[in-house]
């Protein structure tokens, strides 16, 4: 994928003096960087999740670090968001007694170390410190973890589904909405319209086969023989052994598979040894009844050298939840987790 400021020019629309990007159709790409920043600053500065329940009092200071990168996609008027954040903010904790007078005051921070696209259905691992390590700096972070955790969690959910929604191009790719809806009307309210709009409707394509899917298609090559690496990929105790994930593997026809601890689930269709491996894919984070098609062929145009090619179809472009990042994610995951961890540890590389 292309990233802002990286790759061939071609494939990033750039801003034109002379018109957009109309309806969406190439690669737009946004840097959400900034827009991220003032995000979690508006949100989380200067708050204050707790305010004298059991004497105790949380404010949250400010965002002291926000490192990674954001940026959201939109092909064909769809939004792909991308993102991978380190989120540094700072508190401090107030006790007073019965009597209102200040017991101890404690700074402390939160590091969240990951906030990803790849686990926009998770809460992200927070990191919680107070500077006091005494009984009540430890009842302050205690009740950091109480009521600051879960505020500060809800502001990282607010982020998530800004960033699906669009992030800083939402504004923009509503403004498009707007134009294409007055681009229909027709008599005097029409010729109130200036014609480069008019020009920006166009009559609904029937190119579509499967609207919402992808094919991911991939040729690998491994220094060993085609029936081992076969065996690798169809040997449950191998693949635990590559992954550290749990597996469980039929190798018959019709036969059932768990892999990557349960997250991805199918069946054998089709087995030659050697030759060809054809499965039904399933992840557990996809839509109900969706299914894809793996199709993986090996062949050896040599003695030691094999070749694989991946026919990874009918790969949904959104998950349950939404998330656009279903295609690019499992692509990587062929690339990174299984091809490049084989080559790893069994010594197959070229």
């Amino acid at each position: 994928m292309a990233r802002m400021g990286e790759g061939d020019k071609r494939w990033i629309v750039e801003d034109r003096p002379d018109g957009t990007n109309v309806h969406n159709w190439h690669w737009a790409e946004t840097d959400c960087m900034e827009w991220a920043r003032n995000f979690f600053t508006k949100a989380l500065a200067d708050q204050t999740p707790l305010n004298g329940e059991g004497n105790l009092y949380i404010r949250i200071k400010k965002v002291e670090k926000l490192d990674g990168e954001a940026y959201v996609n939109v092909r064909k008027g769809k939004i792909i968001p991308g993102y991978e954040l380190n989120l540094v903010i700072s508190w401090e904790g107030e006790a007073k007694d019965s009597e209102g007078n200040s017991l101890l005051k404690a700074d402390g921070s939160v590091d969240i170390p990951y906030i990803s696209d790849e686990n926009a259905d998770e809460d992200p691992e927070l990191k919680v410190t107070v500077r006091d390590d005494g009984p009540i700096g430890k009842r302050l972070k205690e009740a950091f973890l109480a009521k600051g955790k879960p505020f500060v969690l809800e502001q990282v959910r607010s982020f998530v589904t800004a960033m699906a929604k669009g992030g800083p191009a939402k504004e923009d790719l509503e403004v498009k909405k707007v134009v294409k809806k007055i681009s229909s009307g027709s008599g005097a309210d029409a010729e109130k319209v200036p014609t480069a709009v008019l020009e920006k409707k166009e009559t609904p394509k029937k190119e579509k086969r499967k609207e919402g899917f992808k094919t991911i298609t991939m040729t690998e090559k491994f220094s060993c023989r085609a029936r081992d690496l076969f065996e690798i990929l169809m040997d449950e105790n191998r693949w635990k052994g590559f992954t550290m994930s749990n597996a469980r593997i039929s190798k018959e026809v019709g036969g059932e598979f768990s892999i990557f601890d349960g997250s991805v689930t199918g069946t054998n269709v089709e087995l030659q040894e050697g030759k060809l491996i054809v499965q039904k894919w399933r992840f557990g984070s996809w839509p109900d009844g969706i299914h894809s098609m793996v199709r993986l062929t090996f062949d050896e145009p040599e003695p030691g050298i094999t070749i694989v090619k991946l026919i990874h179809s009918d790969v949904p472009e959104e998950d349950r939840y939404g998330n656009a990042t279903v295609v690019e994610n499992t692509e990587r995951g062929w690339r990174d987790l299984i091809f490049h961890k084989i080559r790893a540890v069994f010594g197959f590389g070229i």
